[in-house]
Order: C-alpha cells, then structure tokens, then sequence
C-alpha cells in the first residue's frame, strides 16, 4: 500500500497488516503627582495639565485625557514651526489644553543626514535618516502607551538610543514626563490623568505615506488625528530659507517640491480632517485650524475604521495566497507520487492514465478552496486539524494515496 508520511515529505510503500464578555476600554493609571526637580519641565505646560484634568473631571469625563495628533506638512521654510510655536501657546494660555511639540529637525540626529563616510559598513535595509525617523516613531509610541496606561517609559530598542534620548529630553522640557518614586532614571508621563492634550508633529510630511504612519498610531490607540498643509511658493521658500541660520542646500527644497503629495482628500477618507492653507495667511489666530483640532479632538478615529472595499480586497489577496500556496503543495505531492508510481515499473500507458486522474483531483480540490467547500467539520474530524486548509490537503494526501494504489495494486 502506498500512503503519504507527513514527517518525511515522502510517499512510502507499506504493507497490509490487517473573563468572558465585552472588553472594557483602556482607562488611563492615576498615578501619584510626583514634583520634578526645578527647571526641567515649563511652568505653563505643566499648569495646563493638571487644569486640564481638573477640568475633565469637573464634567465628569471617565474616559481619561484625550489625545490628538496633529501633522504639519509642507515644504521647507513654509512657516510650520513659526505656526507650531504659536499654536503650542494659544492651546496652553487661551484654549487650556495641554499641548506637545514634538520637532522633527530637533529629534532626528544630524548624523542621520551627512553622506556615509568612506569604507563605512553600508547598510542594506534603510538610510540612516528614514532608520532615524522610524526610531522617531518608535519613541512616539511608547509617549503614546505611557499616556494611556501609566505604564513607565522605556527606549524601543538599542538601535534607537540616539533618538530616544533626544525624544526623552524634548518630553521632560515640555513636561510630558515625571521622574518615578525611587529615581533610577525611569519616568511616567506627567499627563497620564489630564484632559486634552495635542501632540503636533512638525515636519515636511511631503510623502502621504509618511502622514499615513501616524494615522496608524492615531487609529491603533484611537486617537484623535489631523493634518495642516501649508502652501507656499516654492520661490517663497526657497527667499526664507537663505535667512536660515542653517540653510538647506536649494536642491533639496526643488527636489522636494517635485515629489511633494498634498492631502487627498477625494481619495483618502483617512485624510479627509485636513486643512490646506496659504503660508501668508496662516498664523496660529486662525480660527479654522482651532476648529479642526476641536473637531478631530471629538471624534477619534477608530479602530475598526476601516475602508469596506479595502477589506474585501485584503480578503481576496489573502484567499489567492491560500488557493496558491495549496496549488504548490498539490503539485510537489503529484510530482512525488508519479515517481514512486514510475519506481513500481507501472507501464507508460498507465502513467499518462494516472497523472490525469490526479491533475484531475488536484483541479478539483483547488476549486473547491476557492469557492470556500472544504466541508469543514468533516475534515476536521477525519485528519484531527482544525485549520480547513491543511485539512483539504491532508484529504487530498489520502485521496491521491488511493489512485496511486489502484495501479500499484493491479
């Protein structure tokens, strides 16, 4: 008798010895208001905090501090960390919401951009600045994590030190960040408790995948996400930026204005909170942009927001992978079985009649994966697995076992 051996990969001749219920949304931690030492946190920012919670537990929120971000996209020196800045302070003074600045050109170590030296290793995965900007990330999400679950902050990984440091420095100015009992070097976020609290990122953005990344942390923690673009000139910008103590090389903003993709809001849904606004008319008094950040801060993205077609489509790809991967699988264990088929001398004749009779099968196998027949319960009793389609495999392993000895046996 000839049967499959799932250990070996190989047809072999054997002979015949006759807390249940629904999850409850994360709650912030109410950790112990620890004092920093003096200097390392802006008196503003922290009184805007602790207001802010006082705030929101006056209405009655028990639902912990909100948190939005928000991108500012553009080209160089179109004025986004002069709208940053004064953003920051409107929010903190006039709206009393806490507010972080989080400065991509501060963050990201200047290393990040000087050309490889020389005989240096070269990295094959990523440049250094898009390694940075990932690490960047990284660090926004462990902030993100310690803000809603009180949980200490620790560094992603060893690779991103160097930005994680910068990042924890940024925090601790900005008074993001509270030193825990017993020192030690390990911090809390100060606004684990508070009300609102807006995260602007400043920085080019000029790809809408780089914008799309943060939307994704915004929609994994559901948080409250937005985007200002500002349009300038690129002659405009390119005047501002010889007034730059530390100018970028003009080739750089005229390659960046070459590729740069401006919010779609027709055909991305998810970045349809956006605002695309003149540089010369935009400062932080802008009425629009308090709107969209109030807006957005009331209706945090959700997790389960996803695009309808795009999930059928997700589905689709994942079924073709499946059928494909089982085609392969059904094509080594035919190729397998005509050769033990031709090892037992079976006349050629009989060898075409068999091949057919397993594409045969392997067909309609196939289809039956495709169109979702795979009789589950069945197999799953009959081959012990509880994966369909390892199941439509095994019987297809059994099946063919059975043509194969027809012959054999004659």
């Amino acid at each position: 008798m000839v049967s499959y051996d799932n250990k070996s990969h190989r047809w072999v001749t054997k002979t015949d010895s006759s807390r249940s219920g629904p999850r409850r949304p994360l709650r912030p931690a109410r950790p112990a208001h620890a004092r920093s030492r003096p200097g390392q946190r802006e008196p503003a920012a922290v009184a805007a905090l602790e207001a802010a919670a006082e705030d929101d537990d006056e209405r009655g929120g028990g639902g912990g501090g909100r948190v939005g971000l928000c991108v500012l996209c553009g080209l160089p020196a179109a004025g986004k960390s002069s709208l940053a800045r004064g953003l920051r302070r409107r929010l903190l003074q006039r709206q009393g919401w806490a507010c972080a600045l989080l400065t991509y050109d501060e963050l990201i170590p200047p290393e990040a951009f000087r050309p490889r030296e020389p005989g240096a290793e070269p990295n094959p995965s990523l440049p250094d600045w898009k390694q940075s900007r990932r690490a960047l990330l990284q660090c926004l999400e462990c902030l993100l994590r310690a803000l809603l679950t009180g949980d200490p902050l620790a560094a992603p990984s060893p690779s991103s030190q160097p930005t994680w440091e910068r990042f924890m420095a940024c925090c601790q100015r900005q008074g993001l960040l509270r030193s825990m009992e017993g020192g030690g070097g390990r911090y809390c976020a100060h606004t684990a408790e508070s009300g609102p609290l807006y995260i602007i990122l400043d920085d080019n953005f000029y790809y809408q995948s780089m914008r799309y990344e943060v939307f994704q942390l915004a929609r994994k923690y559901s948080l409250s996400y937005c985007q200002i673009f500002l349009e300038s000139s690129l002659e405009c910008c390119l005047q501002r930026n010889q007034l730059r103590s530390h100018p970028l090389p003009d080739q750089t903003i005229h390659l960046m204005a070459s590729k740069i993709e401006m919010p779609d809001l027709k055909k991305n849904a998810w970045e349809q909170n956006s605002l695309i606004l003149q540089s010369s008319d935009c400062t932080s008094e802008n009425e629009q942009i308090i709107a969209l950040l109030a807006a957005a801060l009331e209706n945090p993205v959700k997790q389960n927001e996803e695009n309808a077609e795009q999930k059928e489509a997700d589905r689709a790809i994942c079924a073709a992978s499946a059928v494909h991967q089982a085609d392969q699988t059904c094509r080594r264990l035919v190729s397998q079985a005509m050769k033990e088929a031709r090892d037992k001398n079976i006349q050629p004749s009989e060898l075409k009649s068999l091949a057919e009779e397993l594409n045969k099968l392997k067909a309609e196998f196939l289809e039956d994966m495709r169109q979702g027949n795979h009789l589950k319960s069945q197999l799953s009793v009959q081959n012990q697995c509880s994966d369909p389609d390892t199941s439509v495999i095994s019987l297809f392993q059994l099946e063919a076992a059975n043509i194969v000895n027809k012959y054999i046996l004659k």
